[in-house]
């Protein structure tokens, strides 16, 4: 199959939407709600295990393995002490639960041996990272859940995702 045009652009680029990649395996939303390669980073938002109204905007740089975790209001997590804390494992866990190990570790260009957690074979340190980005990325994502059903094409939508493939 031919996935490029003949102006040598891809497919995919010629439509307003694309194919739903199922997760790999299925995910809990209710510790890590959100979770995405983008911007070079594995990067998320992930529940706080004391106080329901906090979350954490936690993230890993590809490459060079830095890690940070701070509230959505950019307040230091408690749990750096020179190591990634449950807030960057439970987001690197649901990462390979949703994308899969193999494109984990390719994207966060890491080697994991069999049977090693993907966490444990990072070797960054704490590098301050800005969670406002991320958030609004999620709270973007949760504006969609409160849209109203219809058939009717939503323009501002127009990029989302379908579920049918692109032909």
């Amino acid at each position: 199959m031919n996935d490029r045009s003949p102006d040598g652009e891809a497919v995919w680029a010629q439509h307003s939407r694309l194919r739903v990649v199922p997760p790999v395996q299925p995910r809990k939303l209710a510790k890590v709600p959100f979770v995405e390669l983008a911007d070079g980073r594995l990067q998320g938002v992930v529940s706080s295990g004391s106080d329901i109204s906090r979350v954490y905007v936690s993230s890993i740089a590809a490459g060079t393995h830095n890690y940070n975790c701070s509230t959505n209001n950019n307040r230091p997590c408690g749990g750096l002490y020179g190591s990634p804390c449950k807030h960057l494992r439970s987001l690197a866990a649901e990462a390979v639960l949703q994308y899969g190990p193999g494109r984990v570790a390719r994207y966060l260009r890491v080697d994991v041996p069999d049977g090693a957690e993907l966490i444990d074979c990072l070797t960054g340190a704490h590098e301050p990272a800005p969670a406002a980005m991320v958030f609004s990325r999620f709270l973007r994502h949760l504006a969609y859940l409160e849209v109203p059903t219809t058939t009717m094409p939503i323009p501002e939508m127009h990029w989302f995702p379908a579920e049918e493939a692109v032909r």
